[in-house]
């Protein structure tokens, strides 16, 4: 007997003793790479490095304190999607009576986004020629989310949330320069200027010739004033004023080649009927790879219209946290889909407890599959050499930069990270090199 038990103490000794070694190795680690890296001292940093078989951290630094994730906030979005919207996005709801279609928006992103190259919705509304009526009493919500940064209007990561939403809620602007003859007989560049969808909103063009092709929206209305660059062949994406419906009922209009007619709710009928749009996983690998922001706002909003009938951000968040994910570590302050704000804050353990969960949920193969690779999407640049091993989700504005995921290491052993970076004064390139530097580490040693 007390020879196993000092054996069963022996065991227990040395498995303590080597988990130390590698949460002692793992800090010089980071040390080294990371916290004391030039640009980096000042900044706040947590670390949580997770061993998901032995229900341990082999390393966690400030784990428990609060970041600003930036898009790692997609995370809990992804989460939302695969949670409630089932395996095809809701398209439209209706009713339909003998000589009339009553349609409901359900905040769908993909219709008629270029990234799909078929448009159910479009097709049935072109094929169906009896009279449509639309609502937006389901529509709860503002068009930009609490606590974004309203000058970033004009910039296309930053498109307007609306119940219908049509082309990704952006115009197209793009630049050709072509040779053409003058009068006089000189091979002069002649600009011409067309817009995805075609529009009728004023246009203004600024006679001053300028370096770089522009196009600025007035802030409050769909005004947009053009000037013309050097450049041969040039497409902006500029967010345009959605105003609930009308903007969207406008540019159908030409689409569908007939008008949509707008009625208070209470004139309408239960819209029972769903016409799906798109598979859901789809849209949320695209919102992964490159952290689409209108995407993830989006998603959101169409669980929330699944959940309650009506859509609106913040209810929907509150319900996810208080129901699925009420086993958080940490209590975080989660206020939007896609990150934008600052007003997120999360712990790099919150991180981690998520994407446990997710993984458990739904399966390794669904949630690998959403997330980008190294060398892929927003890890373009990013661990190439690692590939499948790395699967993650970056994070960046200014001053800030997060990365979380999975990464299978040389040995085949699958751990769950998450690093947030807050409050540096260098450059994020420099950043995502140092946290690229100790996974890297990490990847070959454990």
């Amino acid at each position: 007997m007390r020879l196993y038990t000092h054996v069963v103490f022996s065991v227990l000794l040395m498995l303590i003793l080597s988990a130390c070694s590698v949460s002692k190795k793992l800090d010089q680690y980071a040390q080294k790479l990371v916290l004391q890296e030039e640009g980096l001292r000042q900044a706040h940093i947590g670390i949580s490095i997770y061993d998901p078989q032995k229900a341990s951290y082999l390393y966690n630094y400030q784990g428990d304190k609060y970041f600003i994730p930036a898009s790692n906030t997609k995370l809990f979005t992804m989460y939302a999607g695969m949670r409630y919207l089932g395996d095809s996005l809701p398209g439209i709801r209706y009713a339909e009576t003998a000589d009339s279609i009553y349609l409901l928006p359900t905040g769908d992103p993909s219709l008629l986004h270029p990234d799909f190259p078929v448009h159910p919705v479009i097709d049935w509304l072109k094929s169906n020629q009896k009279e449509l009526v639309i609502q937006q009493e389901n529509w709860r919500e503002k068009e930009l989310g609490y606590g974004w940064s309203w000058d970033d209007y004009n910039s296309s990561y930053m498109a307007e949330r609306s119940p219908l939403p049509v082309y990704g809620n952006t115009i197209r602007w793009t630049q050709v320069l072509e040779k053409s003859e003058s009068e006089d007989g000189q091979l002069v560049n002649e600009a011409f200027v067309y817009s995805e969808p075609e529009v009728s909103w004023k246009v203004n063009f600024n006679p001053a010739k300028t370096s770089s092709f522009s196009v600025i929206r007035d802030r409050y209305s769909n005004q947009f004033t053009i000037s013309e660059g050097k450049e041969i062949l040039k497409t902006l994406e500029i967010p345009f004023v959605t105003n609930g419906l009308f903007s969207a009922l406008d540019l159908l209009r030409d689409t569908i080649g007939r008008s949509i007619l707008l009625v208070p709710g209470e004139n309408t009928r239960k819209a029972d009927r769903v016409l799906y749009s798109q598979p859901t996983d789809s849209l949320l690998k695209l919102m992964m790879l490159r952290s689409d922001n209108f995407y993830a706002e989006q998603v959101l909003l169409m669980a929330s219209q699944q959940v309650y009938g009506w859509m609106n951000t913040r209810k929907m968040i509150d319900t996810i946290l208080k129901a699925d994910l009420k086993g958080l570590p940490h209590s975080p302050n989660w206020v939007d889909g896609s990150g934008l704000s600052r007003y997120n804050l999360f712990t790099p353990v919150d991180m981690v407890w998520l994407l446990e969960k997710m993984e458990q949920e739904f399966g390794r193969n669904r949630v690998d599959a959403i997330l980008a690779s190294g060398g892929k999407g927003t890890l373009s640049n990013y661990y190439s050499d690692l590939g499948d091993a790395m699967k993650a989700k970056t994070g960046t504005l200014s001053g800030q930069v997060a990365l979380s995921g999975y990464l299978t290491t040389k040995k085949g052993k699958r751990l769950i990270f998450s690093v947030l970076v807050n409050n540096h004064q260098t450059s994020a390139v420099k950043v995502r090199r140092a946290v690229e530097a100790y996974l890297q580490k990490v990847w070959e040693r454990y």
